[in-house]
């Protein structure tokens, strides 16, 4: 279980990474599609794993997914600058394919009920 200054650290670095896709990306593949569902930072600070959920078919969350990846030192970048850290953290995003499975879930229980 994260620590208290770990659990703050992810929402800062979650709250930032998601303004920063509002309002400094210029990529249009990126706008509207991505949600940044959560942040887990390891507790020497040395890495965190930033979890995105992308609205749309599996190939577009896969080239969202590629195009994050490519813009990682970009968000670093500017998380060394909004953030006081000693030290800030190598990211590393992952597909958070959560949401698209309870959708998913949901439309079977649709089906199910009008059977």
């Amino acid at each position: 279980m994260p620590t208290r200054r770990i659990q703050r650290l992810n929402e800062l670095i979650r709250d930032e990474i998601a303004h920063l896709l509002m309002h400094q990306i210029r990529d249009d593949r990126l706008h509207g599609l991505i949600s940044v569902t959560s942040v887990e930072t390891a507790p020497d600070l040395s890495q965190c794993k930033v979890f995105i959920s992308v609205f749309g078919e599996e190939s577009e969350a896969e080239e969202a997914l590629k195009q994050m990846r490519r813009a990682a030192s970009f968000f670093r970048r500017e998380l060394a600058a909004r953030l006081d850290l000693r030290h800030t953290p190598d990211i590393d995003f992952r597909l958070d394919r959560s949401i698209a499975e309870g959708a998913r879930i949901n439309v079977l229980l649709r089906e199910i009920e009008g059977a």
